[in-house]
């Protein structure tokens, strides 16, 4: 199943598990482990159906602060990884701007409260 067009125009760029790869610094099969403990979230893309995770949810050669955390709300939520991913790069204009931005602007604190919220 090919990503909606939706989530590919919320999130601006994807990266092949080999890329996500070499911006960690670890091989292939590191990244395929994070994504199974859901340290990561990724999709399918394009006509090869290739796994992909946002370029976004690296950054400086590490998974960006807070988002293991926020995944593991998210999915305490009832979210699965495509309606996670949607949330995370939906722009919010009382952040400002999508809660991906917020984690790696260093304000996870008011990203977790609002990811615990949508539980309730």
């Amino acid at each position: 199943m090919d990503t909606p067009a939706e989530l590919d125009a919320l999130v601006p760029d994807w990266l092949a598990v080999p890329d996500v790869a070499e911006a960690l610094g670890v091989d292939v099969v590191k990244v395929r482990s994070l994504l199974r403990e859901r340290q990561l979230l990724s999709t399918r893309r394009g006509e090869r159906n290739v796994v992909s995770v946002p370029a976004d949810f690296v950054v400086d050669g590490a998974i960006v602060k807070g988002l293991p955390g926020l995944i593991t709300l998210l999915s305490d939520s009832g979210y699965d990884d495509e309606a996670a991913l949607r949330w995370m790069f939906t722009p919010d204009d009382s952040l400002p701007g999508t809660p991906v931005q917020a984690l790696r602007e260093n304000r996870g604190t008011e990203v977790k409260r609002r990811a615990q919220a949508l539980a309730f």
